[in-house]
């Protein structure tokens, strides 16, 4: 996997190089359609036969999804990374007890991390984040519902105390 001497905070507010605003999606000041993007997104978490047997993962960490500001969650993420920057993993909602494998890719040129349910649940839906956002404690992810839908949440990573009974 390429090393990347400056990694990318994508922060999804106004300013930075990818935000979300008024149902808008800028990239680098630009306005961006969101179906576009979201079609970009989709793409990305489609892995490539080629990696889709990658052995070897980095853990990147349990994850709580909720809004910023609210301490509360009953949705979590499960994620890893493999060399060829394959992103696998789990989501787990402790609402309704469903569990779905995940998988998506890293863009290495833009560091975009992307990745939906492998078993077809939810099809549309996509979730995003920089890959150097998958490090930090707290990181914004951008969820589209679609083409026309993205909505800002954010990632909390859990320590082994704090992750749910179904991790």
């Amino acid at each position: 996997m390429h090393r990347w001497t400056t990694p990318i905070y994508y922060t999804y507010r106004p300013g930075s190089t990818v935000y979300y605003e008024n149902n808008v999606v800028y990239v680098n000041g630009q306005q961006y359609d969101s179906a576009a993007y979201y079609n970009e997104a989709a793409e990305l978490a489609s892995v490539p036969d080629e990696h889709a047997g990658d052995q070897e993962w980095l853990p990147l960490g349990v994850f709580a999804i909720t809004a910023e500001g609210v301490n509360a969650s009953s949705m979590y993420l499960q994620l890893a990374l493999s060399k060829n920057g394959v992103i696998g993993g789990t989501f787990y909602n402790e609402s309704t007890g469903a569990t779905h494998a995940i998988e998506g890719m890293v863009d290495e040129q833009t560091q975009r991390a992307a990745w939906k349910a492998v078993d077809g649940t939810n099809a549309n839906i996509v979730m995003e984040t920089g890959v150097f956002n998958l490090t930090q404690d707290q990181a914004p992810v951008l969820v589209h519902f679609g083409p026309e839908e993205p909505q800002t949440a954010l990632l909390v990573r859990l320590d082994e105390t704090e992750r749910p009974e179904g991790e």
